[in-house]
């Protein structure tokens, strides 16, 4: 198994920590100013009982990446509250439900090639890659001229999701999303 800086967690890795797999669910570094150090927040889930919990690392710990077989997969079509993915190997389709997604479905678009980690040949986890470029569907007029400031307003995406933008971003315009943390990093 490989070790990892705690700094280089995403959502959608694996990790070991108490000789059990932990899928993380959201990763965010903390710096506090002065004398706090900074560190890493996670929620994580156990893959085997479903347990979630929160978990604080130092930014300088490294942590276990067990072994782990992972396929590059193209996301197909969504049916019901089930989302079909094809292996870009051999072809077969697996489906895997809305809950194992954990909010991950938001940026699911067809024909997208994530990356889904098999342990003993059983999926467990998915990794999205770091953004997705999305159309926004529905937002207030874009304000002419506008520079980059402090406020923004809701716009809704065309997989449904509502992310905050600045307020020059216009209905059809295309926007590049983080899928760390929903938030919006620039126009595509």
């Amino acid at each position: 198994m490989a070790k990892i800086l705690a700094t280089e967690i995403r959502a959608g890795n694996l990790i070991e920590l108490d000789k059990r797999i932990w899928r993380v669910l959201k990763s965010h570094h903390v710096h506090v100013g002065g004398r706090g150090g900074a560190y890493m927040q996670l929620e994580i889930k156990d893959i085997e009982s479903g347990q979630k919990r929160n978990e604080r690392l130092s930014t300088d710990d490294r942590v276990e990446r067990p072994f782990i077989d992972r396929r590059t997969m193209t996301y197909s079509y969504q049916d019901g509250t089930s989302y079909v993915f094809m292996d870009n190997e051999t072809y077969e389709q697996i489906t895997l439900g809305a809950d194992f997604l954990e909010g991950q479905s938001d940026y699911l678009l067809p024909s997208m090639e994530v990356e889904i980690n098999f342990h003993n040949e059983r999926p467990i986890g998915i990794q999205l890659p770091t953004s997705v470029v999305l159309e926004v569907v529905e937002t207030e007029p874009g304000i002419k001229n506008a520079t980059a400031t402090t406020s923004f307003k809701p716009a809704r995406l065309e997989t449904g999701i509502t992310v905050q933008v600045p307020p020059f971003v216009g209905t059809g315009e295309k926007i590049r999303v983080s899928t760390d943390d929903g938030s919006y990093i620039e126009r595509a």
